[in-house]
């Protein structure tokens, strides 16, 4: 079997690509009727699903996995471990998948860039829920300890009250601009020309 797509895309960084390219590799090599079970890479493919947030996915192939791949490989379960604890919205529980197995070489990478993507979601997911939460609470969310979740919030320009140790979240100021597309101003000028002659 020809993984060379796949060893690209890790080999580049791609990993938003990785679902796709094992779903149409796996399509590829169903429809020739070439034996695969034991030998897919399991554990990429759904750490591709998992990295662009497509859980369904991950869930499906997980059901597709032969139990003895499941039972052989403890990699492709605590990659599932993590799909679980996001499919559970079990937020703590994803940093404590990730930080509880050993990742081989091949994972590791994707992995920690996960890792750093799922933190960033979380603190995106921080910004628009609260307005002021804990330091403990924002460091579970985050996966980290308390002091680097409280440095991590104050780059970001969060205050922090340390008499009662909660942090005020910066909400982002967003600038709306309009744009005119001159093609739809041109419309709603004849329109109006249209009606007033």
């Amino acid at each position: 079997m020809a993984f060379t797509a796949l060893s690209g895309a890790l080999a580049s960084k791609s990993y938003d690509q990785i679902a796709d390219i094992c779903d149409n590799l796996m399509l590829q090599v169903s429809s020739e009727g070439v034996a695969f079970k034991e030998d897919w890479p399991y554990a990429i493919h759904l750490l591709g699903h998992i990295y662009v947030n497509d859980i369904n996915s991950a869930r499906f192939l997980w059901k597709m996995i032969p139990l003895a791949v499941k039972d052989s490989q403890p990699e492709v379960s605590a990659v599932w471990k993590i799909g679980q604890r996001l499919w559970a919205r079990d937020h703590v529980g994803v940093h404590e998948a990730i930080r509880e197995f050993n990742w081989g070489p091949d994972t590791q990478s994707v992995v920690a860039a996960f890792s750093e993507l799922y933190t960033k979601r979380m603190f995106e997911l921080l910004l628009s829920g609260y307005s002021i939460i804990s330091i403990q609470d924002t460091a579970l969310f985050l996966g980290m300890n308390e002091d680097d979740a409280t440095n991590y919030t104050l780059q970001h320009g969060w205050t922090l009250d340390a008499t009662s140790r909660m942090l005020t979240v910066k909400k982002r100021v967003v600038a709306a601009e309009q744009k005119v597309d001159p093609s739809k101003l041109q419309q709603l000028t004849e329109y109006v020309f249209h009606l007033e002659h």
